[in-house]
């Protein structure tokens, strides 16, 4: 018996801070979990000083997706966590009997993480280590994220020297594996880490022996992807990407895991199919603004082209609309052909970008981007073409691109004319890649262009 009210049966776990027990609460007839934080010669110690945290952060959170801690108990030298029991195993136990998750299994379990990390950032709490491990799966799908042990609050002081590495280094982001405090985006890049494992059966990172070497890789190399991710690719992108401000917040991974693929419909164009044209003298350069980028940025600048592309076939398209005396909608969008007869020759005003029409252009490039590069590029201002490389440039990147996929537009602002999106595409040679990418439009008279990169 624990503290004269808890009774141990048997031991259902063991992690970096000692056993867990499966028990009993007497006084209120109900099973607990209890984790033993080892030994303390002295009424103190950092395990104890850690489960002390743990229990007050949880505390705070009581929330449905966090583990809940009931009390902090001695019995005799030894000092016990006392938690809510959940039945079930963890996430990195789950990918181990029964294989790699699809993305529709690993969709909803990720969005409940997602959930406790939006409570948890909104009650300024960063977790630190977000991992397989710490997510416990029910018999019904429930989910709860654990061991806020090594987790901070905002204000408090860190319990580790400054330019001390904490968390599990395969799943740890890069600005924190480099040495710097872990932040909300840090939990953010774990939570994608931790997607990736649910869907490939192992972690992003091979750590073994040389913890060195992966944290070299996790700072110095270009995360990895999955080909057969699907839906969730835009989401890995989002999330393990170099740049934390480029990170999705947990409440927008949660919105994104909630709202599925339904309206994420595949935009593959007829060009799947066809043979790439042999052209030796074609550079292989992506087609991107001439603007100096560095870090994230450079890596994204092929996705940029793609983008460009098809929000420039879009304008080709408003621009033939007037041409040939029809409406140019949102978007640049033709409205029905009128009539034969004269127009009137009143003035008509255009009624400004909105957010509807920003989202139909983009969307529209993109699937003319993928099937003619050349209209795609008409799409691009004056100068944005320029800055491209002229049409050799743009379609060295573009000419390659057989189909593009599951596109989300994230942001779309009238008011500064910035779009934001993420997509699939996949050139002839190469395995898909998702990217996110941010552009500056151009609108004048009822045209969207695409004048640069955000």
């Amino acid at each position: 018996m624990i503290a004269g009210r808890y009774s141990l049966e048997h031991e259902i776990g063991r992690g970096g801070m000692g056993a867990v027990w499966l028990g009993r609460d007497e006084v209120l007839g109900r099973p607990v979990a209890l984790k033993r934080l080892g030994m303390p010669l002295e009424g103190s110690s950092p395990d104890l000083e850690r489960a002390a945290r743990e229990a007050r952060l949880a505390a705070r959170l009581n929330h449905p997706r966090v583990v809940a801690v009931f009390d902090l108990v001695r019995e005799g030298n030894e000092h016990w966590l006392v938690m809510e029991y959940v039945e079930g195993s963890t996430l990195a136990q789950l990918v181990r009997d029964r294989g790699p998750l699809t993305p529709d299994q690993a969709a909803p379990v990720l969005g409940q993480v997602a959930e406790a990390l939006a409570a948890a950032h909104a009650a300024g709490i960063v977790h630190r280590d977000v991992k397989p491990s710490n997510i416990l799966v029910g018999p019904h799908g429930e989910v709860k994220l654990s061991d806020f042990g090594i987790a901070r609050a905002e204000a408090d002081a860190t319990l580790t020297r400054t330019g001390m590495v904490t968390g599990s280094p395969a799943y740890l982001a890069p600005e924190v594996a480099s040495g710097h405090p872990a932040t909300e985006a840090s939990d953010i890049w774990s939570l994608g880490a931790t997607l990736f494992h649910a869907l490939a059966g192992a972690p992003p990172y091979e750590v073994s022996e040389n913890v060195l070497g992966a944290l070299y890789r996790i700072v110095h190399e270009d995360p990895p992807r999955l080909p057969d991710a699907g839906w969730l690719s835009p989401l890995l992108a989002a999330t393990m990407t170099h740049d934390p401000a480029e990170r999705w917040p947990a409440a927008r991974v949660r919105e994104y895991l909630a709202a599925g693929p339904a309206d994420l419909a595949p935009l593959r164009s007829s060009r799947a199919a066809r043979t790439p044209r042999p052209d030796p003298d074609r550079a292989r350069t992506r087609a991107v603004p001439a603007v100096p980028a560095s870090g994230a940025r450079s890596r994204r600048r092929a996705p940029v082209l793609p983008l460009f592309m098809g929000l420039a076939v879009v304008a080709l398209l408003a621009v033939v609309a007037v041409a040939i005396g029809r409406d140019a909608g949102d978007g640049g969008r033709p409205a029905a052909a009128e009539t034969s007869a004269p127009r009137s020759p009143s003035p008509t005003v255009a009624p400004g970008p909105t957010a509807a029409g920003m989202r139909s252009f983009v969307e529209n490039y993109l699937r003319t981007a993928a099937e003619d590069p050349e209209a795609g590029y008409a799409m691009l201002t004056p100068g944005f073409q320029d800055q491209s490389n002229g049409l050799t440039g743009y379609t060295s990147f573009w000419g390659d691109v057989v189909w593009v996929d599951a596109i989300r537009i994230t942001e779309a602002d009238p008011e500064t004319l910035e779009v934001g999106y993420t997509y699939t595409y996949q050139v002839a040679s190469g395995a898909p890649h998702s990217e996110g990418v941010r552009l500056r439009l151009a609108y004048d008279d009822g045209r969207y262009l695409i004048a640069a990169e955000a």
